[in-house]
């Protein structure tokens, strides 16, 4: 059976969120969903979707940052809008994050997210490549 270890940084420990950051399973990273919260804080990035979106986005590569990984180890996202119409903008904001060959993805709409965010990001990543 692999080790299950719950990997949670100072700042994400610091929110008292009843979650952890990442759990790693062998050499697979779940990331927990992340939304366009400025950093240390539950507060959403003023500036709508887009704004959202980028420091979603910031905020997974913070996290596996702060373990040791990057981005490049992400193989799968699933993404959440508020919106569906925002799927093109998020796609611009997204591919500036990720480089061809992209992460396999899913996208859906999902009302009532919490904080009222715009979109939530689940990332799943290797920790090894």
């Amino acid at each position: 059976m692999p080790t299950i270890e719950h990997l949670n940084s100072p700042a994400f420990a610091a929110l008292g969120l009843p979650f952890s950051e990442i759990v790693r399973v062998g050499d697979t990273l779940y990331l927990s969903g992340q939304m366009g919260t400025l950093p240390g804080t539950v507060t959403l990035a003023p500036g709508g979707l887009e704004a959202q979106a980028r420091q979603a986005l910031e905020n997974i590569r913070a996290a596996l940052s702060a373990h040791g990984f990057g981005l490049e180890q992400v193989v799968k996202c699933t993404v959440m809008l508020a919106d569906m119409n925002d799927w093109a903008v998020f796609n611009a904001v997204y591919t500036s994050f990720f480089a061809p060959p992209y992460p396999a993805r899913s996208a859906f709409a999902a009302h009532g997210l919490a904080l009222g965010a715009r979109l939530e990001i689940e990332a799943i990543a290797v920790a090894s490549r």
